[in-house]
């Protein structure tokens, strides 16, 4: 029996903000607080030092494999204009002896942050990489650009024509090399895979990654089938060391069960299959997100969908036929809209699908309008709040003042009583969690404008975000995020307790250890 005592500082269990002062681990699972943990003997003791100690964080959506891939691709997220994203491409290529053929990929360039304010072209990287196939990704992950060579690999050609819910960047007729939605997504899925040594070590260190921010559950926010051989292979390896929650596509739904049988009911070796994903719009600093009103400058264009209702409504009612969650990725009100009214259509015949916890992923710019209608439905709004650093000033030149400060409103679904979640969608941006909680209490631009003060919220309210809430998502309520007695021992020690410091200083609260499952999982 394997006994753990964590005394000597707050004990934040998020089932009230007034924390206890000791904690008992038991195999893995809490089994006393308080007094009845300090009366315990026979354990050993974990001093705190007047640290915090919380529930682990849980992460409502990721990409966990992107994340791992993207410490094998070119890092863009910091060039500053042309020449230095294609220095940046060449170096790349020359200090990691890549040999002629082989593919190379960047990513987390920003053409919002490029001096040209403009997307790189194939002609650049063709410069950098005159010997092989490049394709570079938007920080955002739905558009990027290919080169000349990637483009001949991929059979792309000025007759290849935009698929639904996408386009390719022409010039004259010929192929800009960029493209964006399906059009890049599609084609990017296309492109050879790393080794399996390759990616095993990267998961590895992009596992590492995760817990050093405190986080024990992570997601596979979008399982593509040219995953499954992966993960198969890391499954065979154990080599996940986190919870992993997997969302394949509609369409492969079934492959992914028999891919991993033992991954449908539950976790297997470190991963569940969560349920099914879907994608409705784009990004807004792309300027693809679906809204219901034309983009700050523009008479018309308010973006574009990328299904129709009728395929948005097949993928609910399978949601509810197979009793699976369906996450579905809407970041304008538009998008946000015909999720919600798809999901009214269905709900009239199977009402279940409330039962399944749809999300809405996302949720930049659902309007305060529509919360209710996602509350009456059940849908969960999981708010990528950290646009409003990273992002914010952008979104003020796409969307005027008054749009932009009402992105995430987190405030007023707080005031409505409805659960709601916040994530990075990392390898977007790094999957900081304290750093989304600054955002979200704070809301503050990276050039200092306070950016919808309205929709502030308490710190408590944004911590429950990424542990009770987040755990009730992923319908794990009974497991995670939180600390009571029964409960998994997911623990993140913090250098002080986030309630006790000014809002404009919780990034400066950092990790100290996790736990999972009252294991140390990352020391600092």
């Amino acid at each position: 029996m394997n006994r753990t005592l964590f005394v000597n500082g707050p004990i934040l269990t998020m089932e009230s903000p007034v924390p206890t002062d000791a904690l008992l681990v038991e195999d893995g699972r809490i089994v006393a607080l308080g007094t009845d943990a300090l009366n315990a003997t026979g354990a050993t003791k974990v001093d705190l030092q007047g640290d915090a100690l919380l529930p682990a964080f849980v992460d409502p959506h990721s990409h966990l494999s992107a994340a791992a891939n993207s410490l094998l691709q070119v890092p863009l997220g910091e060039v500053c204009d042309f020449a230095q994203l294609e220095e940046a491409v060449a170096v790349f290529i020359r200090d990691n002896h890549i040999p002629a053929g082989q593919w190379v990929f960047g990513q987390g360039y920003d053409h919002n942050h490029l001096t040209e304010h403009a997307h790189p072209t194939r002609e650049l990287l063709d410069k950098a990489a005159p010997n092989n196939p490049v394709v570079i990704q938007h920080a955002s992950g739905h558009m990027g650009v290919f080169n000349s060579a990637a483009l001949h690999q991929l059979f792309l050609t000025p007759d290849t024509p935009d698929p639904e819910g996408g386009t390719f960047g022409r010039n004259g007729g010929e192929l800009t090399g960029y493209a964006e939605e399906n059009a890049f997504v599609s084609n990017l899925r296309k492109a050879p895979m790393p080794g399996f040594d390759q990616l095993k070590d990267a998961f590895a260190r992009a596992q590492h990654t995760y817990a050093a921010h405190g986080i024990t559950t992570a997601q596979e926010g979008m399982m593509a089938v040219e995953l499954f051989p992966l993960y198969q292979g890391l499954l065979a390896q154990n080599a996940l060391t986190l919870d992993v929650v997997g969302y394949p596509g509609v369409a492969d739904l079934h492959a992914a069960r028999v891919a991993f049988p033992d991954s449908v009911n539950g976790y297997h070796n470190g991963l569940r299959l969560g349920g099914v994903k879907i994608f409705l719009d784009g990004s807004p600093q792309g300027r693809t997100a679906w809204l219901r009103t034309p983009y700050q400058g523009e008479s018309e264009y308010r973006g574009y969908p990328t299904m129709t209702d009728e395929q948005v409504e097949q993928a609910l009612t399978l949601a509810a036929q197979e009793g699976v969650q369906i996450l579905a990725h809407c970041n304008g009100d538009a998008a946000a809209q015909q999720y919600l009214d798809m999901g009214a259509k269905v709900m009239q015949s199977h009402p279940n699908l409330r039962d399944v916890r749809p999300v809405i992923i996302h949720a930049q710019l659902i309007g305060v309008d529509q919360l209710p209608q996602a509350k009456a439905l059940g849908f969960t709004p999981s708010f990528f709040v950290a646009h409003v650093y990273h992002w914010g000033d952008i979104h003020l030149q796409n969307l005027g003042a008054k749009r932009a400060a009402a992105i995430s409103p987190a405030k007023a679904a707080l005031d409505l009583g409805m659960p709601f979640t916040f994530h990075q969608d990392t390898p977007v941006i790094p999957c900081d969690m304290l750093e989304t909680i600054w955002c979200a209490v704070n809301r503050v631009t990276k050039n200092g404008v306070q950016l919808g003060p309205e929709q502030r919220i308490p710190v408590y309210e944004a911590l429950k975000a990424v542990t009770v809430h987040a755990a009730w998502q992923y319908s794990e309520e009974k497991e995670k995020g939180s600390l009571a007695v029964g409960k998994q021992a997911n623990l993140v020690r913090l250098s002080v307790n986030p309630l006790e410091v000014r809002p404009e200083a919780l990034r400066e609260v950092s990790v100290v250890s996790t736990w999972k499952q009252g294991e140390v999982l990352y020391q600092g």
